[in-house]
């Protein structure tokens, strides 16, 4: 009889800086909890945007915190879920053998990754372990954007530029569930699906300019940072509230500091309000999310799935842009 090695693990290793052809998989010590954390058995993990940023260490500023020549955290990953195998000690709130989903700030491509316990919410029996880890980062920061910032409810117009991506999929779901009447914007082959998950107007930006439409938006979330300020305000209403998230345009040296900072400046002199966004992790909204699944209000939109073993070619699809709501990794 064979003994099970239960002190090692495959993970995938960024061991420079680079695309998907830097990865590889090796063979590690598998993690141990420290005092308030949990390892967990990964059952599925997704890719964001935050994963290709700390493997190409881009923005170059990033690598002062992260790595001057090559990343201190060689393992990447950070959207999960799936199954407690070990607590730390001060842990009471989560038990071996629960289901979890969670954002952690790297090594979720791996078979196993030890993460502070409030990182994680339970996954709900009626909910996949697949849909579960499409849902953390993209989830949150749509919620953050719509609900604290946005302060979207019923009657509220709202406009999603970047209706089609990870956020933008959840965007347009949550814009509905709040009260919203929701104009997507997207491209030709994404209309149908963007209809499919609620939008009330979808255009084409192939076609159309939203910023030459004459109806003001109460609300104009911005995931493509692909326009100037002063067009979109154009059709922001003059009480209304822009919101950007990070993919928002800039070079490899600041990446968006410019444009955030052209934001920030703008709101201090202009009537509407505009706000760039940094999406905090919270237990509690990945609680809410969860709920919206079971019930039937959010549907992650996945377009793609890949093994975990083909991580390096998930990245490298990734990395071409244009993805249709999340791409996930299955274990």
């Amino acid at each position: 009889m064979t003994d099970v090695d239960t002190t090692s693990m495959t993970a995938w290793i960024a061991p420079r800086y680079g695309g998907g052809e830097v990865l590889r998989a090796e063979v590690v010590p598998r993690p141990t909890p420290g005092d308030r954390d949990v390892v967990v058995r990964v059952r599925a993990a997704s890719l964001c945007s935050g994963d290709l940023h700390l493997l190409n260490g881009t923005p170059y500023l990033l690598r002062l915190g992260f790595g001057v020549r090559r990343p201190k955290h060689r393992m990447i990953g950070q959207n999960l879920a799936g199954e407690v195998v070990a607590v730390g000690g001060s842990v009471t709130d989560l038990r071996v053998g629960d289901r979890v989903f969670g954002e952690v700030p790297s090594g979720a491509f791996a078979e196993y990754v030890s993460a502070d316990a409030g990182a994680f919410a339970a996954v709900p029996a009626a909910l996949s372990m697949e849909d579960a880890a499409a849902m953390p980062d993209s989830g949150m920061t749509a919620l953050q954007g719509l609900r604290d910032i946005g302060k979207v409810g019923p009657g509220h117009r709202v406009l999603i530029n970047g209706a089609s991506g990870g956020v933008g999929t959840f965007a347009v779901q949550i814009a509905k569930v709040l009260g919203a009447h929701v104009t997507a914007v997207c491209s030709t082959r994404h209309i149908e699906m963007v209809r499919d998950i609620g939008a009330d107007t979808v255009i084409d930006y192939t076609a159309d300019d939203f910023t030459r439409t004459k109806v003001p938006y109460d609300v104009i979330f911005d995931l493509a940072g692909n326009r100037k300020l002063r067009e979109i305000r154009r059709v922001l209403a003059a009480d209304g509230v822009f919101i950007s998230s990070a993919a928002a345009p800039g070079n490899n040296w600041f990446g968006p500091i410019r444009w955030l900072s052209q934001v920030w400046l703008t709101d201090l002199f202009a009537p509407q309000t505009l706000k760039a966004l940094l999406m905090r992790p919270a237990a509690a909204d990945l609680e809410y999310l969860a709920g919206l699944a079971v019930d039937g209000s959010l549907r992650p939109v996945i377009e793609r799935r890949f093994p975990l073993s083909d991580t390096a070619l998930a990245i490298a699809a990734f990395e071409q842009g244009h993805a249709s709501g999340k791409t996930v990794l299955v274990a």
